[in-house]
């Protein structure tokens, strides 16, 4: 599936504070917590809990959120199908970085131990 450039637009114009909350609700939902969450969040991102914080508040868009990020160097490692799209083939830069963080929180939803979802070569 090849993303088109309006849907690569809406996704980089969509605040991460409005989707946050789904992500919450979608990893508690399966019986994980917040904090499990976070560390997701924080392992991609690089991002601190205090800059975690800021950005929700800040209501920044996805585009400003990764790049103000230092994305980990294994997120390559990332792969599979979330919402149609096969990570590894998206050819968007931001597109793909937004769908790696979908794909870690759905892989959390789904019970997946924290080791595998936090890839270490």
């Amino acid at each position: 599936m090849k993303s088109t450039k309006s849907h690569d637009e809406r996704i980089a114009t969509m605040t991460f504070a409005s989707v946050y909350p789904h992500y919450i609700t979608k990893v508690e939902k399966k019986g994980r917590s917040t904090d499990e969450l976070h560390q997701v969040i924080r392992w991609l991102t690089g991002f601190d809990e205090k800059t975690l914080q800021k950005q929700i508040k800040d209501k920044v868009n996805f585009e400003q959120f990764f790049q103000k990020a230092k994305l980990n160097p294994n997120a390559h490692l990332i792969t599979g199908v979330i919402c149609g799209y096969r990570v590894e083939e998206i050819e968007n830069p931001l597109t793909q970085k937004v769908r790696y963080l979908d794909k870690l929180v759905d892989e959390l939803a789904k019970g997946r131990k924290m080791e595998k979802i936090l890839r270490s070569e």
